[in-house]
């Protein structure tokens, strides 16, 4: 087996709350008190795990605890969590901005970093000038940075800007020039953060073709941080999970993005993410099998579903008056994948009650593998009254869609389209 070029052990950070530095005075003195005896920091026996939603009891928090992974030569590593979980501590760790609480980093080479806009960047100096800064840094030689200067600024496309101090610089130009510094300048291992959401569609293409470039054609390694699991699931090989400073997952990046979705969201109806003026509002959201009328949240490709609204008027005066229902229908990518209601169905629907039931049938459901996510509306009289993010999920296990014996989609996330073919 190769030898890693990252080793993680026991890795842990803790910071103190509501103050700079690591703590008092008298904090200090009694670490010191106890390093000078050859006893464990007393400071690091103490202090919550981090979650953001509760209030702890300490005043110490651990961003990271007793994390322990390796990374190979030539992998991308995902890393994936809500906001919180540790992501950028971890990396801000293995980029040596920051020294671990407790454990032990193993690195075998160069780390270029790009956990922010212009990390590493001197405002005050041009473009020009911060790539052979930056190149410096890694240990490059001269003649190396010039070697690649070409390719580094035609790859950010700012060489109309390349003599400018970079504090004039926008967000976009700022990042293209700083992760073209960072992938070009020959790194052994790459940490790319969220940052690269600051740039276009085009320059996200780029820099993720540029990463899959350095991993397979150069052998290096990259470690990516991000929210956008579609991204994710393109580029990485294995994916690592974090919650509140722990790690929950070290694996196969479609089962880690399974485990996180299926985490992360619930099947149940929920209005937490409610638009709208609310005279009018959808109380509740079903989805039953079209087969025995039970309410289910799994289903097999090509199976018929019932989507039933219910809905309340919370001002009698929007009575009698039609009504638009609708639908959005996403995968757990993020990735829009339909949408429907009754006016493009050409029916009319009319609320005559304070409580009423609407029913929506899918004959036969065109989805493949993995979890959906249904965003929910509702237009009374041409005003937006209701309008609900992620109202409810359901999952989809594939099924011979054709009828044809032949299920070799099964694994995959997409949608069926029925056809003859003549």
């Amino acid at each position: 087996m190769n030898k890693p070029i990252i080793k993680i052990e026991n890795l842990g950070k803790q910071y103190r709350l509501g103050a700079v530095g690591t703590g008092t005075l008298s904090h200090d003195i009694n670490r010191w008190w106890y390093k000078v005896r050859g006893k464990e920091d007393p400071y690091l026996k103490v202090g919550d795990v981090n979650d953001r939603t509760s209030k702890g009891g300490s005043d110490y928090v651990w961003a990271l605890k007793d994390i322990n992974f390796e990374v190979q030569p030539g992998e991308i590593l995902g890393i994936i969590g809500k906001n919180g979980a540790g992501k950028s501590t971890l990396l801000k760790l293995l980029s040596r901005v920051t020294a671990p609480s407790t454990g032990k980093i193993t690195c075998h080479g160069r780390i270029a970093s790009l956990l922010e806009v212009g990390t590493g960047f001197h405002p005050e100096l041009t473009g020009r000038e911060n790539i052979y800064l930056n190149g410096a840094i890694l240990g490059m030689t001269k003649k190396e940075i010039a070697d690649k200067f070409d390719e580094i600024v035609d790859f950010a496309g700012c060489a109309k800007y390349i003599d400018t101090p970079v504090k004039r610089y926008s967000s976009g130009m700022y990042v293209r020039l700083a992760f073209a510094v960072a992938a070009h300048l020959e790194p052994d291992i790459l940490v790319v953060d969220e940052v690269l959401a600051v740039g276009d569609a085009e320059f996200q293409k780029k820099a993720i073709g540029k990463m899959k470039e350095v991993s397979e054609g150069q052998g290096r390694t990259v470690l990516f941080v991000s929210h956008n699991l579609g991204t994710i699931q393109a580029l990485c090989t294995k994916t690592l999970i974090l919650q509140n400073g722990g790690l929950i997952f070290n694996g196969e990046t479609s089962k880690a993005l399974e485990i996180y979705t299926k985490s992360s969201k619930g099947t149940e109806f929920s209005s937490e993410k409610r638009k709208g003026s609310q005279n009018v509002i959808i109380e509740n959201l079903e989805i039953k099998k079209l087969s025995n009328s039970k309410v289910s949240n799994d289903f097999r490709s090509g199976e018929g579903i019932t989507i039933e609204y219910s809905i309340k008027a919370n001002d009698l005066d929007y009575l009698n008056k039609p009504i638009q229902l609708g639908a959005q229908i996403f995968n757990s990518n993020g990735t829009f994948l339909t949408a429907f209601n009754n006016q493009t169905k050409g029916v009319d629907l009319i609320l005559d009650k304070q409580n009423q039931s609407f029913k929506c049938v899918v004959d036969r459901m065109p989805f493949m593998n993995g979890r959906h996510y249904i965003n929910v509306g509702l237009i009374v009289d041409g005003v937006l009254n209701d309008y609900i993010e992620e109202a409810i999920s359901f999952d989809v296990i594939a099924a011979d869609f054709f009828d044809s014996g032949y299920s070799k989609l099964e694994k995959r996330a997409g949608v069926y389209i029925d056809h003859n073919w003549i």
